[in-house]
């Protein structure tokens, strides 16, 4: 595909010839208005009902009508139509319904137009007469006959290459409704869609403005292909291509397995077409496991399926891509293949890894998602209560879960009845969901370093839940509203308010930026706004551990910490940098005495957007997967500090000759466990990006960029020395004369085998 120009994201492919003017016709008579490409034929009544039928002449769906909406008038719904055959000003032919509606639509009209092209109709519906239309609240009438399951819904993506270099990412390229019968499957495809408002008469289909009027333009794909390939083939795009694995996650137990990777390459064009299909898999160190390419012809509105196969290694990560080329149109897609063996983590309710946020994924089902969680040792959820969103703490329990609940929504400053009825139905909830830790709302110290609300919040939302909480003699502990960053200008008029006596645990999110988590400038020196110094790790965590001392102990938490990886960014982590940084933030939490760490989030996506692409919004990035749920290499690094640090304890800071060489040293049952790296190259990354501007043409995940390498001698305990990378790869060196010589960058590693003293002079 093109290129697309540098810092621009699309919001998603637009049907060529879709998208302009109210289409003018010319009348041709028929009895009953019919029209026939391969693979489906369109049918009208005399009412204006439209069915559909596929190449077998199966009845499939029946179009019922539409329903408009108007600030005026209202809903107004069609109550039958008039159908006609028409010539198109391309020649082609369509049906045409004019639609009948009510008195009360005040003279609004509603023009149906449908044509067909190979598996494939255009539907578009023109609503006229009304200057005060609603677009946004347009819906299409459908009734699907016999459907074998349930309608379903999929947002799609397409893979994009930026202009100026850096990693792909994916942009919306709309959304399908699927309806299934058997291995039979039809698509409504739509350029955007609230599925929250679609019901079993009616799609919502919003429409855009055109010629004083508003138009909403469909296309309904039949044919037995994934959904992707239904949305390149509504779309009229020449190439789309989606990629995917058999297995949950795509996630694999161990090595020496055949991990199949499947690809189905669409045909959205009017001609057949001869399509190379070109693959490649890399591991993290960029070495190309297997590569290959097969040709094959493509009909048009039709799809072609591949398998490509990989042997697992016995641990780590797959990067994949799939290109497929027909003369000078191309797509690809991209996922990640992941091997991480089974571990039984030991710590129990002790443990300090949490998740903040998954949000809220449910998919393929709730047994897989706990599944997962327990597979990369999380142990603690932030929020969950019966008739909430995600797992319900029944499920979490029974998979051995701990959970909290967090709820928003304070009337700060609110009259003393609304402030009530917040705290007895929040309280309530908190107590029936039998959290261990209520944590009463979230960010609420904006703007940052202001400490305006801090006061507010303590009347209005913290003392009457500790209040209640009392009363009632629940045992749950409370939390206050997790701070965005260490605002410690807050938490002094927070303390000063009363509000340090009322919680059990001081909660905050240090964000970070361009800087490592092991940054720590002094409080004093912070620069304020979206990118200033205020947002880095550890220097916040000190500060906060330096007013816990102050004002009286309480456990620490980080209700979020992330490593973000919006593409292209300077102000982010790369891919790779995040899995280094996910690594070296659990261990300096556990090292700066962390009760726990939610991890914000488990995949890339917004609530209310489900796996919706949204490239511009760092807030879509945090996740430890992608998207499509296959693991970022931060999902390896957060199982790998899970693993080692499961039954740890800190012990101390190495302090090395080379002040620029950094250490953490914990006991284990395993014995000493040292976690080594380097400063030599700073503590700020990206430093190369665009003067001016937020671009950065990130390097690929499998791509080492610390030009530093220091090799450094430390003393053995005895016998071989294992190291683990930050995705938990392992090898092993050999001591000699009771040393070994391991190289140090700035990347963490984890090192088993050292003495208790490898920093020794």
């Amino acid at each position: 595909m093109a290129d697309i120009p540098r810092r621009r994201f699309l919001g998603g492919a637009v049907a060529a010839g879709l998208a302009g003017a109210l289409l003018p016709a010319t009348s041709a008579q028929a009895d009953i208005p019919s029209i026939t490409a391969d693979g489906i034929t369109l049918v009208a009544a005399a009412d204006g009902t439209i069915t559909v039928k596929d190449g077998a002449g199966v009845e499939r769906i029946r179009l019922t009508g539409f329903m408009a909406k108007d600030t005026v008038t209202g809903i107004q719904r069609t109550t039958g139509g008039t159908p006609s055959l028409i010539t198109l000003p391309d020649g082609g032919q369509a049906i045409q319904v004019a639609y009948t509606l009510p008195a009360a639509a005040q003279g609004i009209t509603v023009r149906g137009v449908f044509r067909v092209t190979p598996n494939r109709a255009r539907l578009r519906w023109e609503v006229a007469g009304s200057a005060t239309l609603i677009p946004a609240g347009f819906m299409l009438g459908r009734t699907v006959i016999a459907p074998t399951e349930p309608e379903s819904f999929t947002a799609l993506t397409r893979w994009n290459r930026d202009a100026g270099g850096g990693v792909p990412y994916e942009t919306n390229a709309g959304v399908v409704y699927q309806e299934t019968w058997g291995s039979a499957r039809a698509y409504f495809r739509l350029g955007g869609t609230t599925p929250a408002w679609t019901n079993a008469a009616w799609i919502h289909a919003p429409a855009t403005a055109a010629d004083g009027g508003a138009v909403t333009e469909a296309d309904l794909v039949l044919g037995s292909v994934r959904p992707a390939a239904g949305g390149t083939m509504g779309a009229g795009l020449p190439l789309g291509v989606e990629v995917w694995t058999d297995k949950p996650f795509s996630l694999w137990d161990g090595g020496g397995q055949p991990m199949a990777l499947h690809a189905e390459v669409a045909n959205g064009g009017t001609a057949a077409r001869t399509v190379k299909l070109s693959w490649w898999a890399r591991d993290f160190d960029g070495r190309v496991l297997k590569s290959g390419s097969v040709t094959g012809t493509v009909a048009a509105g039709s799809a072609w399926k591949q398998t490509f196969t990989v042997t697992s290694p016995s641990h780590g990560i797959v990067f994949t891509e799939v290109k497929a080329t027909a003369g000078a149109d191309s797509a690809f897609a991209r996922t990640n293949l992941t091997v991480l063996p089974p571990y039984t983590y030991q710590a129990g309710a002790d443990s300090m890894f949490g998740i903040a946020n998954y949000p809220w994924l449910l998919k393929p089902d709730a047994a897989a998602v706990v599944g997962l969680m327990r597979r990369i040792g999380i142990k603690r959820v932030r929020i969950s209560y019966d008739g909430g969103p995600g797992l319900p703490p029944a499920t979490l329990n029974a998979a051995g879960i701990e959970h909290n609940i967090e709820l928003a929504g304070i009337p700060l400053g609110g009259t003393p009845a609304e402030v009530a009825a917040w705290a007895d139905t929040n309280t309530q909830k908190a107590i029936g969901s039998r959290a261990d830790y209520f944590e009463v709302a979230n960010e609420v110290n904006k703007p940052w370093m202001s400490g305006l609300t801090a006061a507010a919040y303590v009347r209005d939302g913290l003392r009457p839940v500790r209040e209640r909480l009392t009363a009632a003699g629940a045992p749950t502990k409370v939390l206050n509203a997790g701070l965005a960053g260490m605002d410690y200008v807050w938490t002094k008029n927070f303390h000063d308010a009363g509000g340090w006596d009322l919680i059990d645990g001081f909660a905050f999110h240090p964000g970070r930026g361009n800087f490592t988590p092991d940054y720590a400038p002094p409080p004093e020196e912070w620069t304020q706004g979206n990118n200033g110094s205020y947002w880095n790790f550890l220097g916040s965590m000190r500060k906060a551990r330096e007013m816990i001392t102050e004002y009286g102990d309480k456990e620490l938490w980080l209700t979020e910490a992330y490593a973000c990886t919006k593409p292209n960014s300077w102000w982010h982590d790369t891919y790779r940098q995040a899995a280094e940084n996910v690594l070296l933030t659990l261990a300096l939490s556990m090292a700066e005495g962390v009760s726990c760490v939610n991890w914000y989030q488990l995949h890339d996506s917004v609530l209310g957007k489900p796996q919706m692409a949204d490239p511009a919004n760092a807030e879509y990035h945090f996740g430890l997967m992608n998207r499509d749920t296959s693991a970022k290499p931060s999902m390896l690094a957060y199982a790998t500090a899970a693993k080692v640090l499961d039954q740890a304890t800190f012990t101390r800071w190495l302090t090395f000759a080379d002040p620029d060489l950094k250490g953490l040293l914990f006991s284990t049952p395993e014995g000493p466990v040292s976690i080594l790296w380097s400063r030599k190259d700073g503590y700020l990354l990206n430093t190369d990006h665009e003067p001016g501007t937020g671009w950065f043409a990130a390097p690929e995940p499998w791509v080492d960029d610390w030009p530093t390498k220091t090799d450094v001698h430390v003393p053995a305990a005895g016998g071989q020395v294992r190291v683990l990378d930050c995705i938990g790869r392992e090898r092993r060196l050999t001591p000699c004369d009771g040393k070994v010589k391991i190289r140090l960058d700035g990347a963490p590693r984890v090192y088993y085998g050292l003495t208790e003293h490898p920093d020794v002079r």
